[in-house]
């Protein structure tokens, strides 16, 4: 039986709706940033169905990051992603990806909207705050580098899991 769960003024089914990775990067743990970006993801009507705090070296963030390896910002990049602990959700609702982005705001925190996350916090690359899924593609990919065996919750309740790599 499948659960519909009420969520901003719409019915959707949890188990079908859309998901996304979102990472609080470095610099939003160590200024304690987390639950006012939680709050952001919340009132667009998204809901968290995953969460962990952990640390990653930097062998992972190279796989992590791949795609963008022999660009000239990719040592800063796994640099600063092994740099400290990040907290890694997964969120779920409708056009999740997409509203991941539009909150994140552009890549550089100098050009996104002010009112964006990383125009609200992000400060000079790459401390821009927040990793977001960019496809669904990615976003599955995502997901299972860092959730290989957990299963999503239902909408009842959140489960956080500290892991330490």
């Amino acid at each position: 039986m499948l659960i519909a769960e009420r969520n901003a003024g719409r019915c959707y089914n949890i188990f079908m709706a859309e998901k996304t990775l979102v990472i609080y990067k470095p610099d939003a743990v160590r200024r304690n940033i987390i639950g006012e970006i939680t709050t952001l993801f919340q009132d667009r009507g998204l809901k968290m169905v995953g969460a962990k705090l952990g640390w990653y070296s930097r062998e992972f963030w190279e796989e992590f990051y791949a795609e963008h390896k022999g660009k000239d910002f990719f040592e800063r990049l796994v640099n600063y992603m092994s740099s400290g602990p990040i907290f890694i959700t997964v969120w779920s609702g409708d056009d999740a990806v997409r509203v991941g982005r539009q909150l994140a705001g552009a890549t550089d925190p100098l050009q996104a909207d002010p009112g964006s996350i990383r125009g609200r916090y992000g400060l000079p690359m790459p401390m821009n705050t927040v990793h977001c899924s960019d496809s669904l593609e990615s976003a599955e990919r995502e997901i299972s580098l860092f959730f290989k065996t957990t299963k999503f919750l239902n909408g009842n309740k959140t489960s956080f899991t500290l892991l330490c790599h």
